[in-house]
């Protein structure tokens, strides 16, 4: 992952060459942009003025792109995406001109209570992949996440359905997610769940249950960009 504090594109290459000498490969799979705005660069992850404020760095996003695009044409990513970007921001690139390589995928936020049903479709139309984090809501760790926000896997909806399956909520709406054509990224540090996350291809939900499902968002975001 790129991240804002090098956007600039001198910094980008550079970036991607440290990461693969800490791992000690040769090049990624995947190489993206964490955040579509840009921070001060330096050593800082988060920048900050005297009032605890972050310091941006206007950038140009395209240009940050450019040097995304060499860095797959120079070996060292196979391909490139990027994450947390609005349907704007991916027009920015799209209809960048001399555009070579279009983002293989955007990482977003996306469950049951949070759809994302334009920019899915949106995403579709162009043929980028939405890759979904924080698939089952969140931990409800208040570093990170509004604690009142509604915790998604009691949701008496998604745990009929699993009566009805026997399965768990965390799994149909792992499901709900797979069967809209959204990868999955969930986090877990328990073995046993870990295998329930797997534990998803042996069952389909109904269009009816989709929609039911559907139904159920409520523009609820559990990684707030605080920024």
């Amino acid at each position: 992952q790129l991240w804002n504090t090098c956007h600039p594109p001198e910094l980008v290459r550079p970036t991607l060459e440290k990461t693969l000498k800490i791992l000690q490969l040769d090049y990624v799979d995947l190489y993206i942009i964490e955040l579509p705005m840009a921070f001060k660069p330096g050593d800082a992850i988060y920048p900050k003025d005297e009032n605890g404020k972050i310091i941006y760095h206007e950038t140009d996003l395209c240009a940050t792109w450019e040097a995304m695009e060499a860095c797959k044409d120079a070996g060292l990513a196979k391909s490139i995406g990027v994450s947390n970007f609005n349907r704007r921001q991916l027009e920015m690139i799209l209809n960048k001109p001399g555009l070579k390589y279009k983002p293989v995928s955007n990482q977003v936020e996306c469950h049951p209570y949070f759809t994302q049903p334009k920019l899915l479709e949106f995403c579709r139309q162009h043929d980028i992949v939405i890759v979904g984090y924080s698939p089952l809501g969140t931990s409800r760790d208040e570093t990170w996440v509004n604690v009142s926000s509604p915790p998604l896997l009691k949701d008496p909806v998604l745990n009929a359905i699993g009566k009805k399956y026997k399965k768990t909520a965390a799994q149909v709406a792992l499901r709900f997610s797979i069967q809209r054509g959204v990868v999955v990224i969930p986090k877990s540090f328990n073995p046993q769940r870990i295998r329930e996350n797997f534990q998803i291809f042996d069952f389909s939900l109904t269009e009816k249950e989709i929609k039911e499902i559907e139904a159920l968002n409520k523009n609820v975001r559990y990684v707030e960009l605080l920024m």
